[in-house]
């Protein structure tokens, strides 16, 4: 379309001037190399603008500017039409506007700084806090960085922390409000293979339902999308894409014979793949008797697929001196791969006597690894007391840790310690005992306040509400009248943090107030200038750089106050809230 109206637009200068020039013949014999300087000029000029409009054009727009266009407004849909191809900078979910972001808030970063964060911050167990403020600043949406960075490694580095946060409802989206994204498939893949690991396979083909179309240029997608059809009795519509990609060289033997097999087209075959999770799981639905042994090499997909389908071997069924099977299961479980609690049902399937269970502490080196670990299990079950249960958990432990599965043992754990009482635990076991509990985070809401202390004070209610600048002014200058009315008060880090953060709002503190403390942050000279820049999203990622694999209310006063005067200074109220509201105020 964009062409066809560039040559419309060349083929009507063409015929105006063709025109022009066959008036001028018909009027006086003329010297056709000295045209008129002034009407050439202005002809000239109204090319350049025609070309200066069609150069604007054609340069980058986010997606968040095609959003805002009025699609009742002409001239923003001829500029949309226009922009279509190749001019979406950056894929994302977020207004720029809902964190007091830009849509330029990449352009003054620099990508050899960006790409070295990214290396750093990947090659970390991020806490969520991180994770949640890297998601707002990958996935708003605005233009790429564009220097020394290209579009193409800035979609790697967004593709990459979808992967890494690992939520499917976020992956979900992102690919339903991008269906253009360059790295789409692979997105689709991680998604589908994860409910397909579960033998879900409606789960794993709803990913399909949200895009119209599939690239069809990675063959796992499009096998993906083809085996969905078919499920959904749609074979018309599978054999088109399968006809489709035979165009287009596509071969692969193993999976033609299993859908063919699935419709009716192909005789029976027991041939079994597991090359990829699609393969294996075609391999159980059309093989008859179907039966696969796991080892050590079976990926963490197959294993769980296995598990899932109900395919593993029954704890009941396993052969207590099949040594080889119980340390496959045993690194199975610490890998993540098999069920901690059928590892452990396993264990009491041993059988021990008196003597051995009695003496366990002394006698059980005399066993093989899995026995040993089956004794010390059993003897702890059977006791009473508090710190001898304790005691045998944390030898147990060590025996799964002495050969690298320390992880096998560390939900049944925590529910052995949350069964104790632990004012009856010695105080040598209670470190072990806060070590290893699993404390499930609750959602906390009320915020307790506290009129003595500033930073617990009711002015937290002000990042809340968003009370008007007057009242608000008014209650902080009352409370520290209160509050500061005894001499020996001091000012704490926190307490600074919360009225610097009302101070850059445009709230006055009193000067015989703000004069009782200083701040006390000293923002590095690198750090400062990219302030002034407003270097929005490379500040946000040092930040997240900053937190990193704590938790927020974990970071220190001055790692805090550091990032909080950053945003201040940034204007980035809503983060900045988010962040004060999480770590100052005591919750009930």
């Amino acid at each position: 379309m964009k062409i066809s109206k560039l040559l419309n637009k060349k083929n009507i200068i063409f015929f105006l001037f063709l025109i022009s020039f066959n008036n001028s013949i018909a009027n006086e014999p003329v010297d056709i190399w000295n045209i008129d300087k002034t009407k050439t000029d202005i002809e000239q000029t109204d090319q350049s603008e025609i070309l200066s409009t069609q150069e604007t054009s054609e340069q980058k727009i986010s997606i968040y500017d095609l959003n805002s266009q009025n699609t009742t407004n002409n001239q923003n849909n001829v500029l949309l039409e226009n922009n279509l191809e190749n001019k979406i900078s950056l894929y994302g979910l977020y207004d720029p506007d809902e964190n007091n972001l830009s849509i330029e808030m990449w352009s003054e970063s620099d990508g050899e700084e960006i790409k070295k964060i990214f290396e750093k911050i990947y090659s970390q167990n991020l806490s969520n806090d991180a994770l949640d403020i890297l998601e707002t600043v990958l996935l708003t949406n605005s233009n790429t960085p564009i220097k020394n960075i290209n579009e193409q490694e800035f979609y790697e580095i967004q593709k990459k922390f979808l992967l890494k946060k690992k939520d499917l409802s976020l992956i979900k989206l992102f690919v339903e409000k991008n269906p253009d994204f360059l790295f789409k498939d692979e997105l689709i893949n991680y998604y589908a293979n994860h409910y397909l690991s579960e033998a879900n396979i409606e789960k794993s083909c709803e990913i399909f339902d949200l895009i119209s179309e599939v690239t069809l240029i990675n063959d796992y997608t499009s096998k993906l999308k083809i085996y969905c059809l078919i499920n959904s009795d749609k074979i018309d519509q599978a054999l088109l894409i399968y006809d489709l990609k035979k165009e287009m060289g596509f071969k692969d033997n193993f999976f033609e014979q299993k859908i063919f097999q699935l419709i009716g087209f192909e005789d029976e075959s027991n041939e079994v793949s597991d090359k990829n999770l699609l393969e294996l799981h075609l391999s159980h639905r059309v093989v008859k008797n179907f039966k696969y042994v796991p080892d050590e090499n079976t990926s963490k997909d197959v294993w769980k697929y296995l598990a899932s389908a109900n395919l593993l071997e029954k704890v009941e069924n396993i052969d207590l001196e099949d040594f080889e099977k119980i340390n496959l299961i045993e690194k199975a479980v610490h890998d993540g791969n098999y069920n901690e609690e059928d590892l452990f049902n396993l264990y009491t399937r041993y059988q021990f006597n008196f003597n051995q269970l009695l003496s366990a502490k002394e006698n059980y080196k005399t066993l093989d690894k899995s026995s040993q670990r089956a004794l010390i299990y059993q003897k702890m079950l059977l006791t009473i007391d508090a710190s001898e249960k304790l005691y045998l958990a944390r030898l147990l432990k060590n025996l799964f840790e002495n050969d690298n599965l320390g992880n096998a043992f560390y939900i049944q754990l925590s529910k052995i310690l949350l069964s104790v009482d632990k004012s009856k635990i010695t105080s040598d076991l209670i470190s072990f005992y806060d070590n290893n509990i699993i404390n499930e985070e609750t959602v906390i809401k009320n915020i307790k306040f506290n009129n003595k202390i500033i930073h617990q004070s009711k002015l937290l209610n002000y990042f809340v509400e968003k009370k008007e600048i007057s009242k608000i002014e008014k209650e902080t200058n009352d409370l520290l009248k209160s509050i500061l009315k005894d001499k020996k008060y001091i000012v704490t880090t926190n307490d600074e943090i919360l009225l610097e953060s009302l101070k850059y709002d445009g709230i006055k503190i009193l000067k015989k107030y703000s004069d009782r403390y200083s701040s006390t942050a000293n923002i590095p000279p690198d750090i400062q200038a990219k302030i002034n820049n407003r270097d929005l999203g490379l500040i946000l990622l040092r930040i997240v750089e900053i937190i990193g694999e704590d938790k927020l209310e974990d970071l220190g006063s001055e790692t805090l106050n550091f990032i909080l005067i950053t945003l201040n200074q940034l204007d980035l109220d809503t983060i900045r809230d988010k962040i004060i509201l999480k770590t100052l105020p005591i919750r009930v």
